[in-house]
């Protein structure tokens, strides 16, 4: 099997499936592993179920599939010779042989019109109410009459036709009737047969009903059966379930093998087809679930990048706003500054003249290295000289003023509940104070 599109996971499933079911085709290995999404420990289980007859767990058809009775369509082999059956011989044997045959065509024939007939009357008695227990009784029964023989289905016919359907495999249909003189003899002698059991256990599903019950009854009539034992091969067909093959009569197990391998042979084609069908439906699926699941990570992606630029725009639009909340801040505050000195300008107190009695000469020095002198009352305060200093262009915004040595602060701001007098303050003529600047 070539990788046909398989992911290196999957091809890994598929061999170990292989390996733990001992499946020899992988192709149908492939096809149970698709059906179960992948999980191979939900696969190993359901095989197992069907290979032990057990009806599939994740069944969700209820009602049976529709069968094809086409004899057309059907390899119809007929009851086998006895090994000890006389061999016509002259031309009296021919013509015996010949009316023998056609008597027997004509008996059949009639008998399935009157049987046929009388089931219009008989339907109404033979309602089937409990199918699962037909079926399980059935096979109990044979159990204990013929204990080797293949692994019977035990599920309903119904369930028997959707499990076929969906495993693509072939169901081996037997319906067994007691009053049937070969019916011991085909379950004892071919049926028990240790080539039969193998071949039918490893390639189909088998079912089994008697016809005396209701469910086999109905059975017998949905595919004509006109002979027992009869044992008829069902398959899916261009989606379609058809009976491949029918088997009437008794026949030792060598001519039942070759029958069954030659309805196998002629039909596993259309099985392998629905195989490959359904294997490009899936890979059809995945691709299609890869492409979403792409457009969603190239969509989230997109999202996100979305996502990031609008972040970014409202951190810059953020950064803006706050640059220009603090510029407005800042003009807001110089514009007060402006505002106050304008006020405190008038406040300042005249000059007085040179020589004027009580007169105080100060020296400030400022931060840019400037130079102020300036007359002052002794009677003026340091709110006064602040004032002062503070109207001036060149004086900064926040600052505090100290004298030289000893060197102090003079509480000379807007925050003194007390103003001092220059003479209080200690201040004499020809002070030199210093003005520091706070917001260096």
């Amino acid at each position: 099997m070539d990788n046909d599109g398989l992911s290196n996971e999957q091809t890994e499933k598929v061999i170990q499936f292989q390996e733990i079911t001992g499946l020899e085709d992988m192709t149908v290995c492939r096809d149970i592993l698709i059906r179960h999404q992948w999980d191979l420990e939900v696969a190993f289980q359901e095989h197992l179920n069907i290979r032990e007859g057990r009806p599939s767990a994740y069944a969700t058809e209820s009602r049976a599939p529709a069968v094809v009775n086409d004899r057309f369509l059907q390899h119809v082999f007929s009851a086998q010779r006895g090994p000890n059956a006389p061999v016509p011989s002259g031309i009296g044997g021919m013509i015996g042989f010949v009316v023998n045959y056609v008597f027997n065509f004509c008996y059949s024939t009639l008998s399935s019109i009157v049987t046929t007939f009388l089931s219009l009357f008989k339907d109404r008695e033979r309602i089937v109410t409990d199918p699962l227990g037909d079926v399980l009784n059935f096979i109990q029964n044979y159990n204990d009459k013929f204990p080797e023989h293949p692994v019977f289905y035990q599920g309903t016919y119904a369930q028997a036709l959707n499990d076929a359907k969906r495993e693509l495999k072939f169901l081996l249909v037997y319906l067994h009737s007691d009053s049937s003189s070969e019916a011991t003899s085909f379950c004892r002698e071919t049926l028990s047969n240790e080539q039969v059991v193998e071949y039918i256990n490893r390639r189909m599903l088998f079912w089994g009903c008697d016809v005396s019950s209701p469910e086999g009854y109905r059975v017998s009539h949905s595919i004509n059966a006109r002979a027992y034992p009869v044992l008829v091969m069902i398959a899916l067909r261009a989606n379609k379930m058809v009976i491949m093959g029918r088997m009437e009569g008794h026949c030792n197990a060598e001519e039942l093998i070759r029958r069954m391998d030659t309805v196998v042979n002629d039909n596993e084609l259309w099985l392998n087809q629905a195989r490959q069908d359904r294997l490009e439906r899936d890979l059809t699926q995945t691709l299609r679930q890869q492409q979403d699941e792409a457009y969603q990570m190239s969509l989230r992606a997109d999202q996100e990048k979305q996502r990031r630029k609008q972040e970014e725009r409202e951190e810059a639009q953020r950064a803006q706003q706050a640059i220009e909340a603090e510029r407005q801040a800042e003009q807001q505050r110089l514009e007060n500054i402006e505002r106050l000195k304008l006020e405190l300008a008038s406040q300042v107190p005249s000059e007085p003249e040179p020589g004027a009695p009580g007169t105080i000469s100060i020296v400030f020095k400022l931060p840019s290295g400037l130079r102020l002198e300036r007359r002052f009352h002794s009677s003026n305060t340091l709110k006064d000289i602040h004032n002062f200093i503070f109207c001036h262009p060149e004086a900064p915004d926040s600052f505090e003023v100290t004298t030289n040595f000893p060197k102090r602060v003079l509480q000379c701001g807007e925050d003194s509940t007390a103003p001092q007098t220059l003479v209080d303050a200690g201040l004499k003529n020809r002070e030199v104070l210093f003005v520091a600047d706070l917001d260096a």
